[in-house]
Order: structure tokens, then C-alpha cells, then sequence
């Protein structure tokens, strides 16, 4: 096996464990009912538990 075939395993692994660990985070801040606290352009946001989405659409560049 390749390198870089080894390394984008690798990636699609980390990518897989990031989109579960933010899918139970936003299970756990809606079920407590707290806000999840973000950073949009540099400014500190406070979103509400009943607008948190299940998945999220960020891509890497």
C-alpha cells in the first residue's frame, strides 16, 4: 500500500470521527438545552440548543 493511499484513509478516518463527535455533541447540547458557543469571522456567537443542526456542512478547503 502507497503512502499517500495510507494517508487518505487516514483522512477519511478522522474526517468520519470528527462528524460523530460533532453528532453527539449536538445530541448532548440539545438534550441539556445549552448553547453551543462558535466563533463566525472572529466574533464569539452563542447559538441556541433548539437551532444547533444534527450535521454539519463545513468543508475543508
Amino acid at each position: 500500500m502507497e503512502i499517500s493511499q495510507q494517508l487518505q484513509e487516514l483522512e477519511e478516518k478522522v474526517s468520519l470521527g470528527l462528524k460523530e463527535a460533532y453528532r453527539k455533541m449536538a445530541e448532548f447540547k440539545k438534550r441539556n438545552n445549552s448553547p453551543l458557543i462558535v466563533s463566525r469571522n472572529g466574533e464569539v456567537v452563542s447559538i441556541p440548543a433548539n437551532e444547533i443542526l444534527p450535521t454539519t456542512s463545513a468543508k475543508n478547503p
